[in-house]
C-alpha cells in the first residue's frame, strides 16, 4: 500500500512539473516518427554548394531552423513574465534588423559582391536599432500602461514598412560568401552555424540569470508590481529592460535569417514567427499572465514547435495548413491551463483516488 501511494505521489509530482508538457509533446512526436518512418532520424554527411561536407537530415534541420525561434522565445519569456503580455511585433522588428544590416554591408547598393562595412559593426547597428524599438514598446507598456499586445501592435503594423523604407523599397543582395557563414556553415565545420550561435546565446542567458537578479526581479514584478515596488524595485524600469533584451534577441535572430540567403523579403521574412514565439512560451509551461517563468521550458517549447513543423513538412502538409495544426496545440494548452479545467481534473483525481481506496 505504501509503495502504491509512493508511485501515485511520484506520478502527481511528475505531471505537475513545469517541463512535463513540452517533454511529453516531444516524446509523442519522437514516438510518432519512429512508428511512421524511422528514417526520419537518419543523419548523413553530404556536400553543400561550396563542396564542403555538412551534416544533413531532419534532426539537423530541426536544430538549425529552430535557432531564430529559440532566441525569440528567450526574450519573449522575460517580457511575458514581467508585463503579463506578449510582444507581437518581433517578426516585423526582425525585418528592420535584417534591413539595417543589409543596408550597411551593401553600402546602400542594391547588390554587392563584397561587404562594404565590417560585419561586426553592421550587426551591432542592427542590435542597437532593435533595442531602441524594444525600448519604445517597453515605454508604452511600462510608463503609459498600455496593454502589451496593443502597444506592440504599432510596430507589428508599421515595422515591415520601416524595414522597406530603410533600403528605399529595394531588395538588397550581398553575394559575399563570408556574410552567409552565420546562416549556413563555416568552412570545415559540418554543423550549421546557427546552432552554435544559439548555444552561445543560451549560455549567455544562463550566466545572466545565474549571477544577476534579473530573473528574480522579473518574476517579482510579474507576480505583483505594487509589492515589488514596496520592496525597493522599480517595476517600470524592469519591464522596460525586458523589452530591450527582447530587442537584442530579435536583432540576432534577424541577422541569422538574412544571412541564410544574403537578401530580404520585407513582407515574408519571419512571417507569423511571433505566434510561434508566444506558443513556445506557453508550451514551456509558463503562464501567459506573467510571474514565475522557466526560460529553459520556452527553449524546449521552441524546439518542439520546430519538430512539429518539420514532421508536418515531412508528410507533405501544405505550409498554408500549418497554422491550423498549431492552433489546435494552442487550444489544448489554453484549455488545460484554464483554472476551471484544472480544478475539475483535480476533483476527478481525488474522486478516483477515494474510490480506489474504498475498494482496497
Amino acid at each position: 500500500m505504501k509503495e502504491k501511494r509512493s508511485n501515485e505521489s511520484f506520478f502527481r509530482r511528475l505531471t505537475r512539473h513545469q517541463l512535463f508538457i513540452p517533454v511529453a509533446a516531444l516524446l509523442a512526436l519522437v514516438l510518432f516518427n519512429l512508428i511512421a518512418d524511422p528514417s526520419f532520424f537518419a543523419i548523413s554527411l553530404k556536400e553543400n554548394s561550396l563542396g564542403n561536407p555538412v551534416l544533413s537530415g531532419n534532426i539537423i534541420s530541426v536544430l538549425d531552423n529552430a535557432s531564430e525561434l529559440v532566441l525569440l522565445a528567450i526574450g519573449m519569456t522575460l517580457v511575458t513574465a514581467s508585463s503579463g503580455g506578449q510582444d507581437i511585433s518581433v517578426g516585423a522588428t526582425m525585418a528592420i534588423a535584417g534591413s539595417v544590416i543589409l543596408r550597411l554591408v551593401c553600402g546602400g547598393q542594391v547588390s554587392a559582391d563584397t561587404m562594404q562595412a565590417p560585419l561586426f559593426l553592421a550587426v551591432l547597428a542592427g542590435i542597437v536599432v532593435t533595442m531602441a524599438f524594444g525600448a519604445f514598446n517597453g515605454a508604452l507598456v511600462a510608463y503609459f500602461k498600455i496593454q502589451p499586445m496593443v502597444a506592440t501592435l504599432i510596430m507589428f503594423t508599421a515595422g515591415r514598412s520601416i524595414a522597406a523604407w530603410i533600403n528605399n523599397n529595394q531588395l538588397p543582395f550581398i553575394n559575399d560568401v563570408a556574410f552567409k557563414y552565420a546562416g549556413t556553415f563555416l568552412p570545415g565545420i559540418p554543423v550549421p552555424t546557427p546552432v552554435f550561435i544559439t548555444l552561445f546565446m543560451i549560455l549567455v542567458f544562463w550566466l545572466v540569470l545565474k549571477f544577476t537578479n534579473l530573473g528574480l526581479y522579473t518574476q517579482a514584478v510579474g507576480i505583483n508590481a505594487n509589492s515589488s515596488r514596496l520592496n525597493g524595485l522599480d517595476p517600470k524600469k524592469i519591464k522596460l529592460l525586458t523589452y530591450v533584451i527582447l530587442g537584442a534577441c530579435v536583432a540576432i535572430a534577424g541577422f541569422i535569417r538574412v544571412s541564410r540567403s544574403g537578401s530580404i523579403n520585407y513582407s515574408r521574412i519571419a512571417e507569423n514567427i511571433e505566434m510561434d514565439a508566444i506558443l513556445a512560451v506557453a508550451l514551456g509551461g509558463n503562464s501567459l499572465g506573467g510571474g514565475k517563468f522557466n526560460v529553459y521550458g520556452s527553449i524546449l517549447g521552441a524546439y518542439v514547435i520546430q519538430f512539429l513543423t518539420t514532421t508536418l513538412y515531412k508528410y507533405n502538409v501544405p505550409s498554408t495548413a500549418l497554422p491550423a495544426y498549431k492552433a489546435v496545440v494552442v487550444i489544448l494548452l489554453v484549455v488545460l491551463s484554464a483554472p476551471v479545467v484544472r480544478e475539475k481534473l483535480s476533483r476527478m483525481k481525488k474522486s478516483s483516488a477515494k474510490t480506489a481506496k474504498e475498494v482496497a
